[in-house]
């Protein structure tokens, strides 16, 4: 397996723990009540910066138990990271014109937080899973 596929496989799986954690988190503290009156702040803030240090921890980790190609990127590398990278932002921009709208309307700050995370967390899980795929299965011919 490639490196950045690791790398891939990484994203993917701390993506998804957190954003599954943070929802068990909220909607755990919900208690029946509406959930724009449940403390939301701390956890999407302690999820992301979960995240953040165990994709880096992990990604350290994998570096030293296996570091062949661990520095090394050919062109196939890095066009499968491109694809991937124009793949997962495209959520992003979703959840951006999201964010903007549900701002225009007014709507709580809670649904507009929580809908900019499940744009980043889109974003990472969809590139992600674009990435392992062309490493699989071959970058699609357009």
């Amino acid at each position: 397996m490639a490196f950045e596929e690791k790398r891939a496989w990484i994203m993917l799986v701390v993506s998804v723990l957190a954003y599954a954690s943070y929802l068990i988190t909220v909607l755990g503290r919900a208690g029946g009540a509406p959930l724009v009156e449940v403390p939301y702040a701390a956890a999407l803030l302690w999820t992301v910066g979960g995240a953040i240090v165990a994709a880096i921890v992990l990604h350290v980790v994998v570096s030293v138990v296996s570091p062949e190609g661990a520095n090394q990127k050919d062109q196939r590398d890095r066009e499968i990271g491109w694809f991937g990278e124009r793949i997962g932002q495209s959520f992003v921009v979703v959840g951006g014109v999201a964010a903007l709208l549900m701002s225009l309307a007014q709507l709580p700050h809670f649904w507009i937080a929580n809908a900019v995370y499940l744009a980043f967390v889109l974003s990472a899980v969809l590139g992600s899973v674009a990435r392992i795929l062309a490493y699989r299965r071959g970058l699609p011919q357009w």
